[in-house]
């Protein structure tokens, strides 16, 4: 069986760059975390890390099993999570995964009246990239190549439609609705690391708008991405959710002819259906997703 201590060195040190760093951060001497990097090498018969001048570089191997783990450390924190709610004799716990683009508009009504009308609740909040049923409740991109796993109660919240970020004195900004035709010969800025249904959805429309992306520079996030268009070096077309805390000198417009949109989708364990926190957050984000500004009162 695996050590789980070896597997959050090799996850650390994949993500630091460096042993000194990581054995720092987990309690280890430099020596002892590179005796159990060498432990979990004999262990699995992979090479997972190698030198990189002063630091460490991981390996194909050493991504691919670090990656892996990401959904057992995930279910070794919801575990800890419950113990450390019995030891703290809490009555319960609510755990909510949710898709980056909705945390800064939905997840701050729905945790203030969480947290108003269950003050003992504990709640555990992860970011997902799509359902895989390891939640209470999970925000999710809908994607029909990607069903959402059994045990899970599934509903629509909302269709999002995606909107085009440019610089205020770009010429486009003077054009609101914009044809996604007009973006054909620009140069865009690439906000998603996967090709998961948000990118999917947007080369959809592009391909019925019979246009092909530019993409000049790949970023991991639309956060980035937004930045990068004030510079001035590109456009970059992102979810109206996301479209959020504009950086000065941006603008966002909506598309047309087509409209490239996705939808969020919730979905809710069977077995904690019945469960009030879960059944009122439920009902909190359904509010939130239909526009409602102010959360309902239970």
């Amino acid at each position: 069986m695996l050590d789980l201590a070896r597997l959050r060195l090799l996850r650390t040190v994949i993500a630091t760059g460096s042993l000194r760093a990581s054995a720092a951060a987990l309690g280890y001497t430099p020596s002892a975390a590179s005796q159990q990097l060498a432990a979990l090498q004999r262990q699995t018969g992979l090479q997972l890390v190698g030198r990189a001048g002063r630091g460490l570089e991981p390996t194909a191997a050493g991504r691919a099993l670090a990656g892996e783990s990401a959904r057992l450390f995930d279910e070794v924190g919801r575990i800890e999570g419950v113990i450390s709610d019995l030891r703290a004799g809490r009555i319960g716990s609510l755990s909510i995964g949710y898709v980056a683009s909705v945390s800064a508009t939905w997840l701050p009504p729905l945790i203030e009246t969480l947290r108003t009308e269950f003050p003992a609740l504990r709640l555990d909040l992860r970011l997902i990239d799509h359902c895989a049923g390891q939640h209470d409740i999970e925000i999710f991109i809908e994607d029909p190549a990607e069903p959402p796993p059994p045990g899970m109660h599934v509903q629509r919240l909302t269709t999002d439609p995606y909107v085009v970020a440019v610089r205020h004195d770009d010429a486009l900004a003077a054009r609101s609705p914009l044809p996604l035709t007009e973006l054909g010969e620009r140069a865009w800025i690439d906000n998603e690391p996967l090709d998961g249904p948000c990118r999917r959805n947007l080369l959809d429309a592009c391909a019925r708008a019979h246009i092909t992306p530019n993409f000049q520079v790949q970023t991991p996030d639309y956060r980035t991405a937004l930045a990068l268009v004030a510079t001035g070096i590109g456009i970059t077309v992102i979810p109206q959710l996301a479209a959020v805390d504009l950086p000065a000198g941006v603008r966002v417009l909506p598309l047309t002819d087509p409209t490239p949109t996705r939808h969020l989708g919730l979905a809710v364990r069977t077995a904690t259906a019945t469960n009030p926190a879960a059944h009122r957050a439920a009902e909190l984000l359904t509010a939130v997703a239909s526009g409602r500004t102010e959360c309902p009162t239970p």
